[in-house]
């Protein structure tokens, strides 16, 4: 982070890389936290483009919900129907909203010097990165810790094999809801930015109180 301090030359981007940020040998329960979604025209990052952001960010104690923020982004290009199926955002729901340019600073300010916690990274750090480079010609990194990850560590036979099927095993699903619902928490209304990041972050608080330690330290669980 340090390197891209001093290499970038966007200032958002130095205050950005700049900031403190935690070591690997850093303590969960000493983390601040971001939870963070993304709702997108597509999958393919290279192709498709960020339409809703949502933080929440917390710690292994505290959510705090009174800090969130979500903002809508005016994609360059159509929404494609498949995906205002999922998200629901329509052309004049984004028509008013800024262009991802215009909220870098913002973004990056409540990102700085924490960790982000996402429930599939494939997601959010590629679209984010593709974004920032279309913007301002540069690349964003940062580290995150992945939910969905978590679960597929802790459920390797979640597929069975054919054997398995034909008696009746299902596969296990390491989506956000079914993840959720292992930990009996409350079913929310999927895919809406916000949401998704408030409902990753107590999957998160969930999973480590279940399964780690808050002595854990987070290289053990960032990428």
């Amino acid at each position: 982070m340090a390197d891209r301090a001093r290499s970038t030359s966007h200032p958002a981007l130095a205050a950005f890389h700049s900031t403190s940020w935690p070591d690997a040998g850093t303590p969960l329960k000493e983390l601040q936290l971001v939870a963070m979604d993304i709702e997108t025209t597509g999958l393919d990052a290279r192709r498709h483009a960020i339409v809703s952001i949502g933080l929440v960010p917390f710690t292994l104690e505290r959510i705090y919900t009174d800090r969130a923020w979500y903002q809508l982004v005016r994609p360059y290009g159509d929404l494609l129907p498949e995906s205002v199926t999922f998200h629901h955002i329509t052309h004049s729901d984004i028509r008013q909203a800024p262009r991802f340019a215009e909220i870098i600073g913002p973004l990056l300010e409540r990102l700085a010097g924490k960790v982000v916690v996402v429930h599939y990274r494939k997601i959010e750090r590629p679209f984010l990165d593709e974004a920032v480079k279309h913007a301002i010609g540069e690349s964003l990194q940062f580290p995150v810790i992945d939910t969905m990850q978590i679960e597929a560590d802790l459920h390797p036979q979640r597929d069975p094999g054919w054997f398995a099927r034909m008696l009746g095993r299902q596969p296990l699903s390491i989506r956000l809801a079914d993840s959720r619902s292992r930990y009996r928490l409350p079913l929310y209304q999927a895919h809406h930015a916000l949401t998704d990041a408030l409902a990753t972050a107590e999957l998160f608080q969930a999973q480590v109180a279940t399964h780690f330690s808050p002595d854990a330290q987070v290289g053990d669980l960032w990428y």
